[in-house]
């Protein structure tokens, strides 16, 4: 831009590492330009990529909109573009129709290898506290023998008292820990469990020897005129788009015989 002869260039990069999905946060970088070009202080929007500016057809066609109407030039790493011709409305046209496609090929190729990697049982995004894979990629028990015998006090616990809520006092009453993940980092962190950590224990179908993908359905949702997704109730593990019984081993041979309170 500068070996162009502007004097005044400001780089705004605050979307970059973003995710392009519908669910992700609102793009202030993309809406700090349009409302620049719209207050007429931008005589030229560059950038290396038009991808990085047409993620979706609607902003796309946004962008030129108010470009055209406010005289701004648009550039790429090719050409200069300006608005007023019609030519370079068409080539400007195909190359955001052109870098959206891209976008959503590479976003189904994506989406694609994940579910066939889940269909096999390999796919895992943080095991559950108490398993670890081995150097074969198998899913094992937590080679820390403490961290086994933790996991299995909270069922052994829980069939004592067949509530999540007892079985949650249980440990606060006398001061157990048991081992969770971080938030971030690696190192598993022990400490007084809170009655969710324990609950999501004894519900998650992993600990039965059994995996699954799919749990909580991603549901698209028009919220204030725009598109955003969010996750559903918790399904049963049956009704998981992918179900594999018996997948490893477990903490507990099979579901509770009775009904718990909480």
């Amino acid at each position: 831009m500068r070996a162009l002869g502007w004097k005044q260039v400001e780089i705004i990069n605050s979307d970059l590492g973003s995710s392009a999905a519908m669910a992700s946060a609102r793009r202030e970088g993309f809406e700090r330009v349009i409302s620049s070009v719209a207050l007429g202080e931008v005589g030229m929007v560059g950038s290396r990529e038009v991808s990085r500016l047409s993620r979706t057809d609607k902003d796309w066609c946004r962008l030129l909109e108010v470009c055209q109407i406010f005289g701004t030039l648009l550039a790429d790493e090719q050409q200069i573009y300006d608005l007023n011709y019609l030519d370079d409305q068409l080539v400007l046209g195909i190359k955001g129709t052109l870098s959206v496609v891209e976008l959503k090929v590479l976003r189904q190729r994506l989406q694609a290898g994940q579910s066939s990697k889940a269909r096999r049982g390999e796919l895992f995004k943080r095991l559950p506290v108490g398993y670890a894979l081995d150097p074969a990629g198998k899913v094992v028990l937590h080679p820390d023998r403490r961290v086994c015998e933790a996991i299995q006090l909270v069922f052994v616990k829980f069939r004592e008292r067949w509530s999540v809520r007892q079985t949650f006092q249980w440990f606060r009453d006398h001061d157990v820990e048991l081992p969770a993940n971080p938030i971030q980092g690696t190192c598993l962190v022990w400490k007084i469990p809170s009655q969710s950590l324990v609950r999501d224990i004894l519900r998650n179908p992993f600990y039965a020897g059994a995996y699954v993908w799919g749990r909580r359905p991603i549901a698209t949702l028009l919220v204030e005129g725009r598109l955003e997704k969010g996750q559903g109730a918790v399904r049963r593990a049956e009704e998981c788009r992918v179900f594999i019984r018996d997948h490893h081993v477990g903490y507990m041979t099979g579901p509770p015989t009775k009904r718990t309170n909480e």
